[in-house]
């Protein structure tokens, strides 16, 4: 592969830890071959117990042999967001390959994936993970990656990774991953959540020293550097999740000097594993604070269609799909 061994690399492949290594960029990958390397099990699978996907292969590539789509929809690019995802990039790596076709011997043009090619360039990465892909057929590239996800020993931020992927550059639902891979959707959304954890913390769970409970805890630390802290304490002292929890609830008060007030909210027993069930249930960040003399539960939603689906959840008996 492509690139200097002392780049930073990415915590895992996303997607492409889904899609068996292909052929190298010289070899021209065929139809009639069991896999992209034509190296497959009789059961067709590979070694690493992946199913081959037909036309696509993972690969490494030189980030200079890949030009932008022609007909690429979005020509406007956030600042800010493209600010974040440099970032990420710099301190963490790129965690979801981007998506190409080949169009000659060393040149690929860009079928997903711009904002991670723009924002690897300004990172400085010299080479860039992608899946080259050798058919039309988006459907069944999605599809054969869901079921990859079946065969794949991915870390939860592997996992999620793929996850973001597949919804983003697939089109996929969260309907649809929770009914493909057997999994539930509360289980996705958690999963999905992992990538708002700070980058230290993100490397501490893809190298298994920070289990996902652990980090789940975390979500509800915004504080970036009290994240980190909190990471710390549990790979040095072996803290529970359990014990976290109890910790993350009283973190604000013992470790950023807040006021009396805030402290006093903090301390209360169990707020973030409720707000945490809250979560799951409605598919969405759930905070809940407690003050000296009431309480306040905050619901967030994306769009109108978003807020319906929570009110429905909420209240099933005024379902807004039901016939008048």
């Amino acid at each position: 592969m492509s690139g200097s061994s002392g780049q930073r690399r990415g915590l895992g492949r996303g997607l492409g830890s889904l899609i068996p290594t292909g052929p190298p960029p010289s070899a021209a990958p065929s139809a009639e071959t069991t896999g992209p390397s034509g190296a497959g099990g009789a059961d067709g699978t590979t070694s690493e117990g992946l199913a081959p996907v037909a036309g696509a292969y993972f690969a490494e590539l030189p980030i200079q042999q890949i030009v932008p789509n022609a007909v690429q929809p979005r020509q406007v690019f956030d600042e800010e967001a493209m600010a974040e995802l440099v970032h990420s990039v710099t301190e963490v790596g790129l965690l979801q390959p981007i998506v190409v076709r080949r169009t000659g011997p060393d040149a690929y043009e860009l079928i997903m994936g711009e904002r991670r090619w723009r924002a690897s360039q300004q990172a400085g990465l010299t080479s860039i993970p992608a899946i080259v892909r050798q058919t039309d057929d988006v459907d069944m590239l999605r599809d054969a990656l869901l079921e990859n996800l079946h065969r794949s020993q991915l870390n939860p931020l592997e996992e999620a990774a793929a996850y973001a992927q597949l919804l983003e550059d697939f089109g996929c639902t969260h309907d649809e991953l929770a009914t493909r891979i057997g999994r539930s959707r509360p289980q996705i959304s958690n999963t999905l959540r992992l990538m708002r954890l700070s980058p230290a913390v993100q490397r501490r769970v893809a190298a298994g020293v920070l289990s996902a409970g652990h980090a789940r805890s975390l979500l509800s630390v915004e504080d970036g550097d009290l994240q980190d802290r909190l990471a710390q304490r549990v790979v040095a002292e072996g803290i529970s999740v359990r014990a976290l929890e109890e910790i993350v609830a009283v973190a604000d008060g013992e470790l950023a000097g807040r006021t009396r007030r805030t402290r006093s909210r903090a301390v209360a027993p169990g707020l973030a594993d409720l707000a945490e069930r809250l979560s799951d249930r409605f598919e969405t960040r759930v905070k809940v604070d407690l003050g000296q003399r009431r309480g306040k539960i905050t619901v967030e939603f994306a769009t109108l269609e978003d807020l319906r689906r929570i009110v429905d959840v909420m209240d099933p008996r005024n379902r807004t799909d039901r016939p008048v």
